[in-house]
């Protein structure tokens, strides 16, 4: 049995959470979230590295990566919600540890380059737009298991400081570090993902951790007379009691199979989209029809119009382990205990080194406010100008759709949905 194993985690947060980022001294933190655990990089810091001075080139990547990702983890008439900026956080960061075909097959899934990625994920990171009403974070860190058996690569360390700014720590993999990395995950998603972890196994080495954590207010709060209930109509026919939020929006998106509106939460760098498809087109039918390239041209788009809208108010929280979604998609040999080289990030006496599982979950709320939503991932391995109103349009979300949170500098949606069921 190889020992050696890799948590690699992701989190993807629409909460608000405070951009946390730099090295991590030793702490100690008591059962109210604090950390108890030592400094790995004791007298290294990270490196300065170029920015990117546009980014908009690898937009497509990173736009056809999350759509390829939700449409390998869409499920059939339940709801769905994925943060795949967070897994592409996590996943970037394991490449750099990877080489020869475990590279490449990861880096085809992944639609870059690790160097491409380092730069875009770091440069995409440096400039998010933070004001009062609105907040996006990203925070990283690694966790080693503190064992004589396993050697770490120091280069693979650096890069993952220099380019995520990572906090590194070394731990015995007990049941204080389950705390720890459970404290440092429900600090960065600002207790929205209270706990990612229910155990460490023996078998554990090493845990990537990353945290996105999102929350808005919209541009036009909703009043009190703006919420009705009504019923949500499921794709079998049965209805279910929800309260909607009318309002009316400046612009909606269309192509042959759907419609949909964007609502700007305040400052007008953020957005929550919705797609109804058509009459007689399933969620799962209309999910399978898109992609990045698709997503990009819908949302720079927008067509003028005085737009009718009702959002059901809902939270929704999903979890789903990744694994054998991630091999579909050509990842096969990161997850191959014999297979798998992972030489770039360490060694172990053990055994070879292998990811075993990537766990996802996340959460969302969407009420008369704004958003807050939250996701986490776990990777484990083993030993626009808007057009003056033309015309009128109504979408009413009262059956199945898609949703999606969306930075409109980049038009790079965030989070994806479908909401299939209220009651959910």
């Amino acid at each position: 049995m190889k020992i050696s194993r890799i948590l690699t985690r992701a989190l993807s947060l629409v909460a608000a959470c405070s951009m946390s980022l730099g090295m991590v001294g030793c702490l100690k933190k008591d059962d109210d979230g604090k950390i108890n655990a030592k400094n790995l990089m004791d007298g290294i810091t990270p490196r300065d590295v170029s920015e990117l001075s546009d980014i908009t080139p690898h937009n497509t990547g990173a736009a056809d990566f999350a759509l390829r990702l939700f449409k390998a983890s869409a499920r059939e008439g339940e709801n769905t919600l994925i943060s795949p900026l967070s897994v592409l956080y996590a996943l970037s960061m394991t490449a750099n540890g990877a080489e020869k075909e475990t590279l490449a097959e990861m880096e085809s899934v992944l639609g870059m380059r690790t160097g491409e990625l380092n730069e875009y994920l770091y440069s995409y990171m440096k400039n998010l737009p933070q004001g009062e009403k609105y907040k996006l974070s990203v925070a990283n860190s690694i966790w080693f298991r503190d064992d004589d058996r396993f050697t770490v690569n120091g280069d693979f360390l650096q890069t993952n400081a220099d380019y995520y700014k990572a906090d590194i720590y070394k731990a015995p993999f007990d049941d204080s570090t389950l705390k720890d990395v459970n404290n440092w995950v429900n600090g960065k998603t600002d207790g929205m993902i209270p706990e990612i972890l229910d155990q460490i196994s023996d078998q554990s080495i090493m845990l990537l951790v990353n945290a996105l954590a999102f929350d808005a207010e919209w541009i036009d709060p909703y009043t009190k007379d703006q919420v009705r209930d009504g019923k949500f109509t499921k794709e079998d026919g049965t209805k279910q009691d929800a309260s909607f939020m009318y309002g009316y929006e400046d612009s909606y998106i269309q192509d042959e199979n759907a419609i949909g509106f964007v609502k700007y939460y305040s400052g007008a760098k953020y957005a929550f989209v919705a797609l109804l498809p058509n009459e007689g087109v399933s969620v799962s039918d209309y999910v399978s029809t898109l992609d990045g390239e698709k997503v990009l041209r819908l949302l720079s788009s927008q067509k003028g119009a005085d737009v009718s809208t009702a959002i059901p108010k809902f939270e929704i929280e999903y979890d789903v382990e990744m694994s054998k979604i991630l091999q579909n998609m050509g990842m096969k040999e990161a997850f191959d205990g014999d297979k798998a080289d992972f030489g770039k990030l360490g060694s172990s006496e053990a055994g070879n080194i292998y990811i075993s599982r990537v766990i996802h979950k996340t959460f969302i709320s969407v009420g008369e406010k704004g958003t807050r939503a939250g996701a986490a991932t776990v990777v484990d391995m083993v030993e626009s100008c808007m057009p003056m109103p033309q015309e009128r349009k109504v979408v009413i979300l009262d059956r199945p759709f898609v949703y999606m949170l969306v930075d409109c500098e980049n038009n790079l949606p965030f989070f994806i949905g479908t909401m299939m069921d209220v009651g959910n």
